[in-house]
């Protein structure tokens, strides 16, 4: 669910990340219609969790995005699921907004790990 399926951090690129997870099992969706609009992330790298937040819900409206939601919840539906995120505070992270979606409208649990 990212924009950009690269990442700065050893072991996230999407390819990467993919691999690691299919060696134990674990199937990996990107859903790049999901990621965060370039003015969400740089808004969210400066701390601007609100503005962010107005950005990427502006994104979710989009219809590629409102397909990649309906693939999410299909997928969550049919097997135990996580959205994924390397942010210190979830709270601050476009996956929080795509939880919180899926949880109001199919009453999928949240959990904080």
């Amino acid at each position: 669910m990212r924009a950009v399926a690269s990442s700065r951090r050893p072991g996230f690129s999407k390819t990467a990340l993919a691999a690691a997870l299919r060696e134990r099992g674990i199937s990996y969706l990107h859903l790049r219609a999901l990621g965060t609009p370039k003015a969400g992330r740089e808004a969210a790298r400066k701390g601007r969790v609100a503005e962010m937040r107005a950005i990427y819900s502006g994104q979710l409206e989009t219809p590629e995005a409102q397909l990649a939601l309906e693939q999410t919840r299909s997928a969550a539906s049919q097997t135990p699921s996580a959205l994924l995120c390397f942010e210190a505070a979830a709270a601050s992270c476009h996956r929080a907004v795509i939880a919180e979606r899926l949880a109001a409208k199919d009453q999928f649990e949240l959990v904080d790990l």
